[in-house]
């Protein structure tokens, strides 16, 4: 007896439209739609129930499901995201403007830079010194981290990232600050260098936090908001997987590059679980 084939779909949420492939077997079917960016689950419903429909299957019949999306990036690049602001060691805030040597054209001294992500403004300075080897130099100072969360209340800041130096060797100040936000400030996303980027070199550390917050509040892919998804199995335990909150993943990024992948999966005949 032959076994029916696993129906799989895979999906990609674009700026402006919203592209889906079904497979089953050998038979394959597209479909496209205009994307729904405050809602991107709801362009991602309507063209599962489109090609579906097309293909005579049940939604719920649908096996594996891959999705990636663009909306991340293009926030990134567009700089539409996140009023975002960074918290990092007294001396060091100027740190993601000055940058490194490296430049898109190396020899040309008269390039212009694109701005950094958090303007001056929002680039605070706490009192604290840690060395490369992790020991404290400079006690963190609980004054001055108050003084700079003030301050972000008072700008309204949406999202923080806290760089401090040398927190990849010693996190213990950098996680006391985001304690205390965290306590000052629910409502705001807080991102430590020591969780997405525990390395050597400042800027980086610095700008790879501050890049993750500054993109959109995560939709919570296909499990957000109050659509009922036991029509299909994928959805649901997609939905039952995804953390809720108010989560900015520099790791958003990368799913720009998701739907490539599922068409070498497709091609392939290889499920990506």
């Amino acid at each position: 007896m032959t076994s029916s084939p696993t129906i799989r779909l895979g999906v990609d949420i674009g700026g402006t439209f919203t592209d889906v492939a079904l497979e089953i077997g050998e038979r394959r079917f597209t479909g496209k739609i205009l994307t729904t960016p405050h809602a991107p689950e709801d362009g991602v419903l309507a063209a599962l129930r489109s090609v579906t429909a097309e293909a005579g299957v049940e939604p719920g019949e649908v096996g594996v499901i891959i999705h990636g999306t663009t909306l991340a990036t293009n926030a990134l690049i567009e700089r539409k995201g996140a009023r975002t602001a960074l918290l990092t060691t007294e001396g060091f805030r100027d740190v993601v403007e000055i940058r490194h040597e490296n430049r898109f054209e190396q020899y040309d001294v008269n390039i212009d830079l694109p701005p950094p992500l958090v303007p001056r403004r929002l680039r605070l300075p706490v009192r604290e010194r840690i060395d490369a080897q992790g020991e404290v130099l400079v006690p963190l100072d609980e004054s001055s981290v108050a003084r700079a969360i003030e301050t972000l209340a008072a700008q309204q800041v949406e999202a923080v990232a806290v760089g401090l130096l040398h927190s990849f060797t010693n996190p213990d100040h950098e996680r006391r600050v985001g304690d205390a936000i965290a306590r000052r400030l629910p409502q705001v996303a807080v991102t430590l260098s020591c969780d997405v980027s525990p390395e050597m070199r400042e800027y980086a550390r610095a700008r790879v936090s501050a890049c993750g917050l500054s993109l959109p509040l995560a939709p919570d892919d296909l499990g957000r908001g109050n659509h009922d998804h036991r029509h299909c199995d994928p959805l649901s335990r997609a939905a039952g997987r995804i953390r809720p909150g108010r989560r900015r993943d520099i790791r958003r990024l990368h799913r720009a590059s998701t739907w490539a992948r599922s068409g070498c999966v497709f091609r392939h005949g290889r499920d990506d679980r």
